[in-house]
């Protein structure tokens, strides 16, 4: 009968037969079970054909490679609930912060302003802001003037352009920006107060709900505070 060395199953980390102790469910196939169908087919083995010691230690090589992904892919695992169980401490302690979050639409409340921002890809010679309210009519224009690239503040005090307070309700808020000449519409970010967090019921992580805003995704924040 072909001998193998017993240093070789050592070194791929696998116990001699008879002295595994690791443990296994129905399903899966164990160092044991490996073990023992390793050493069957030895006993079976053709005589005339025995197996070679290099294609033996081939077979354990193989198992010891599967068992590695398997427990890597156990550390993964987690390595992946550890961040979300992080994630969720992360977000709950948002609440009662502000948050800068993509939006164009908020609901004002009598006597409130709104904050926002813009990031411009480019200097623009001109940007202006302007305040629609939910039929479509402008009620009030901002112009910001000339802006740099980056990030850049806005403010509407809620007012409208006769100087009265605007009514409570829903307001589209739209900027627009001048570069060479050419005009296109910049994504609006506004501030917001977290009021709660929550989990996406189909997985897609945990959502924010925002004052005057409503529910934004919490990879979606772009600035706390």
């Amino acid at each position: 009968m072909t001998q193998f060395n017993s240093d070789a199953i050592s070194s791929l980390g696998l116990t001699g037969y008879g002295s595994a102790t690791t443990e296994t469910n129905d399903n899966s196939l164990g160092q044991d079970d490996f073990l023992n169908l390793m050493i069957t087919q030895l006993k079976n083995q053709d005589p005339t054909d025995p197996v070679k010691n290099e294609d033996f230690v081939a077979q354990l090589a193989q198992f010891s490679t599967v068992s590695g992904i398997e427990e890597l892919s156990a550390s993964f695992d987690e390595l992946s609930t550890t961040l979300s169980q992080n994630q969720t401490l992360q977000a709950a302690s948002l609440v009662g912060n502000n948050v800068l979050v993509p939006a164009q639409s908020v609901e004002l409340s009598e006597g409130q302003g709104v904050s926002g921002a813009i990031s411009l890809p480019a200097s623009a010679s001109s940007v202006s802001v302007s305040i629609c309210n939910a039929t479509g009519e402008a009620v009030r224009s901002i112009d910001l003037g000339t802006l740099s690239a980056g990030l850049q503040e806005f403010a509407w005090d809620g007012l409208l352009e006769d100087g009265t307070a605007a009514p409570a309700g829903a307001y589209d808020i739209k900027v627009t920006a001048q570069t060479d000449g050419t005009t296109e519409s910049i994504t609006t970010m506004l501030d917001g107060q977290v009021q709660s967090v929550t989990s996406d019921e189909q997985g897609g992580g945990l959502v924010l709900s925002v004052l005057g805003i409503g529910n934004v995704s919490f990879s979606d924040v772009y600035r706390i505070g």
